[in-house]
């Protein structure tokens, strides 16, 4: 993948985050970051209210990850603690 094209999906995505962290904080009191991204992996963190609770998995890999890969179905979504 070109640079720029992965500047461009890296723009893309973290403005995706930042909707995504919006609506966790809003209505759950919870944060998504966006740590890293190389192209074909996305690192985010979650934080928040969402460090202490057990659905935090569910969160990561049903919600987030599917958000993800509705919109960039080819990238890993890993999260980071």
């Amino acid at each position: 993948m070109v640079a720029t094209e992965t500047h461009d999906r890296e723009a893309q995505l973290r403005g995706l985050l930042d909707k995504l962290s919006a609506y966790v904080e809003q209505f759950h009191g919870g944060t998504v970051e966006f740590v890293s991204f190389d192209g074909k992996q996305l690192k985010v963190r979650l934080g928040g209210a969402c460090l202490d609770c057990p659905l935090l998995p569910s969160t990561l890999h049903g919600w987030v990850e599917g958000t993800i890969h509705q919109f960039f179905p080819d990238v890993e979504v890993i999260g980071e603690q």
